[in-house]
C-alpha cells in the first residue's frame, strides 16, 4: 500500500492521532497545520485522499474543498464537531465525498478512509471490470477515463457527482427518489442524509447543461424525483 494521504488539521493532537492510525495501516501521511499550506500541498498532486477539517486558521475548509475540487480529482473527506445539517450540505456542495464527525473510533476512522480510497479506485477502473462509454445527444460519459465531455468541452466533476451522472444516464428516462439516488451512490457506508441529493443535481446542472435554470437533461419530477431525459 503506497496511498498518501494530505491531513489538514490545526489541532496537531488530532492530526497526529490520525497520522498514526493512518501510518500503522501502510499509508503515507503528511499533516498541514493551517488553510493556506493546506491548500498548497492539496493543489501539489502528491496525494490520493485529503482529510480536510472545517475550522482552520488561513482559510476554513469549505473554501479549500471549493477550491480543490476544481482542480484535483481524489476524494476529500471533511473531519468536522459541527453536527449541523447545513454544514454537510454546504461541504458536499463544494464537492466533498465524505463527513467523519468528531469524536470517532481511529478504528471507524481508519475503516472510512479505506472504503473512500476503495470506492474511488473502482470508479477509476482499476478492477477488472470495463464499462462502455455513454453518449446521450451532446453529452458523452466515459468509465474508463473518468471523463465528461459536454458538446466536446470536457467538464471535470467530483467522484459522486459523476457517478450520479453515470447512474441516471445508465436509466435515461427513468425516474429515481432522492432516496433511491442516495441509497445507490452513498449507500450504508455514508454518514451523510438525502437532502445531499439536489444538492448534487445542482451542481451537475451547472455542468452540463446550457442553462442550468431550465434544465432539459437533469429533470425534476416534482413529487417523485429527478431522471435524465435524452
Amino acid at each position: 500500500m503506497n496511498e498518501r494521504i494530505l491531513i489538514v488539521e490545526d489541532d496537531q493532537d488530532i492530526a497526529f492521532i490520525e497520522k498514526d492510525y493512518l501510518e500503522m495501516n501502510g499509508y503515507q501521511v503528511h499533516i498541514a497545520s493551517d488553510g493556506n499550506e493546506g491548500l498548497q500541498e492539496g493543489l501539489s498532486g502528491k496525494y490520493q485522499l485529503i482529510l480536510l477539517d472545517v475550522m482552520l486558521p488561513g482559510m476554513d475548509g469549505f473554501e479549500i474543498c471549493r477550491r480543490l475540487r476544481d482542480k484535483v480529482d481524489v476524494p476529500i473527506m471533511m473531519v468536522t464537531a459541527k453536527r449541523e445539517d447545513i454544514d454537510k450540505i454546504r461541504g458536499l456542495g463544494f464537492g466533498a465525498d465524505a463527513y467523519i464527525e468528531k469524536p470517532f473510533s481511529p478504528s471507524v476512522f481508519v475503516a472510512r478512509v479505506k472504503s473512500q480510497l476503495a470506492q474511488y479506485q473502482r470508479l477509476k477502473g482499476n478492477d477488472t471490470r470495463r464499462s462502455k462509454r455513454i453518449t446521450i445527444g451532446n453529452i458523452s460519459l466515459d468509465p474508463d477515463t473518468h471523463r465528461v465531455t459536454v458538446s466536446g468541452k470536457e467538464k471535470l466533476l467530483p467522484n459522486k457527482e459523476f457517478q450520479v451522472l453515470e447512474f441516471l444516464m445508465l436509466n435515461a428516462d427513468m425516474v429515481f427518489s432522492k432516496e433511491a439516488i442516495y441509497d445507490k451512490i452513498w449507500g450504508m457506508d455514508s454518514l451523510g442524509n438525502t437532502a445531499t441529493v439536489p444538492v448534487h443535481i445542482n451542481r451537475l446542472r451547472e455542468a452540463i447543461e446550457k442553462d442550468p435554470n431550465k434544465p432539459r437533461h437533469l429533470l425534476t419530477i416534482w413529487g417523485v424525483g429527478y431522471k435524465f431525459k435524452p
